[in-house]
C-alpha cells in the first residue's frame, strides 16, 4: 500500500459524496432522527434513559454498514475498480482509502448523533462526553469496516441486504438492547461475548452510567479495533476486480 495512493482514492469518495446531498443526508441526519423518534416514542418515561447509549451505538453502525456497503460494490459493479487496479494501485489502497473516507464521515455522524442524543433528547451521561464520543466513532467505525468486508462478498446491492441477517441482526439481537447479556441463555450469552457490536454498547453504557473506569471503558474499544482491522484486512484480500 502507498499512502499517496490511499489519500487519492479518499479524496475521490469524499468528491463523490459531497455531490449527492440524498448520501449525506443519510449519514449525518439520518441516525439522529432515529435516536429522535426513539427519544419521542419514550417521552415521560425512564426508558429512553436505558437504552439511549444503545442507539447512539445502534443506528450509525447501520447506516455506516449499508452506506460503505453499497458504495464499495457499486465501484466494482461498475468496472471503476478494475479501471484503477490495472493502474498502480493495490486492492489494500482501495479498501483503505474507502475506510479513511467513511471514517472521516462516521466522526461528524457520530458528532451529531452524540450532540442531538445528549443536548436536545436530554440524554443524561453521568462519564465523559469525550469518551462517550471516542466509543460512538469506534462503533461507527467498525459499520464502515463490516460493511466493507460484505462487499467484497456481495454480487449486488440486494446481496448486501441479505447479508445483513449475518452481519448486523444477530449482533442486535445479542448485544443487551432487548435483554441484558448476563439474562441470555448460556449458549447466547457466551456468542455475544464476541460480537463487536455487544462491546460497543456495553461501553457507551457503562459511559452514561460512569460504572466501570475509563481502562475498562478503552478495552472495549481496543477489542473494536481489532474487529475494524481485521475486516479490513480480509475485505481487501477477498476483494474482487469486478463483479459480472
Amino acid at each position: 500500500m502507498t499512502p499517496s495512493r490511499t489519500l487519492a482514492t479518499t479524496g475521490r469518495v469524499l468528491t463523490q459524496i459531497r455531490h449527492d446531498p440524498r448520501t449525506i443526508a443519510l449519514l449525518l441526519v439520518v441516525p439522529s432522527l432515529l435516536i429522535g423518534l426513539v427519544a419521542w416514542i419514550f417521552t415521560d418515561t425512564e426508558v429512553f434513559a436505558d437504552i439511549g447509549p444503545a442507539m447512539i451505538a445502534l443506528f450509525p453502525f447501520i447506516v455506516m454498514f449499508l452506506v460503505t456497503s453499497i458504495a464499495t460494490l457499486r465501484e466494482r459493479r461498475g468496472g471503476t475498480l478494475e479501471r484503477l487496479l490495472s493502474m498502480p494501485m493495490g486492492k489494500g489502497d482501495f479498501i483503505l482509502g474507502y475506510a479513511l473516507a467513511f471514517g472521516l464521515l462516521a466522526v461528524f455522524q457520530t458528532a451529531i448523533a452524540v450532540s442531538y442524543a445528549v443536548w436536545v433528547c436530554g440524554l443524561e451521561i453521568e462519564g465523559s462526553i469525550w469518551l462517550l464520543f471516542a466509543v460512538a466513532v469506534a462503533d461507527a467505525l467498525l459499520g464502515t469496516s463490516l460493511g466493507l468486508l460484505a462487499s467484497a462478498f456481495a454480487r449486488t446491492e440486494f446481496q448486501v441486504v441479505q447479508f445483513m441477517p449475518l452481519f448486523v441482526f444477530p449482533q442486535i439481537l445479542l448485544g443487551g438492547i432487548f435483554l441484558p447479556r448476563d439474562q441470555l441463555p448460556e449458549g447466547l450469552e457466551a456468542i455475544s461475548d464476541w460480537l463487536p457490536l455487544s462491546f460497543a454498547i456495553d461501553a457507551l453504557q457503562a459511559v452514561a452510567g460512569d460504572t466501570e473506569d475509563a481502562a475498562w471503558i478503552w478495552s472495549k474499544v481496543l477489542v473494536i479495533g481489532a474487529w475494524i482491522v481485521g475486516s479490513i484486512v480480509v475485505g481487501s484480500i477477498t476483494l474482487r476486480r469486478r463483479t459480472p
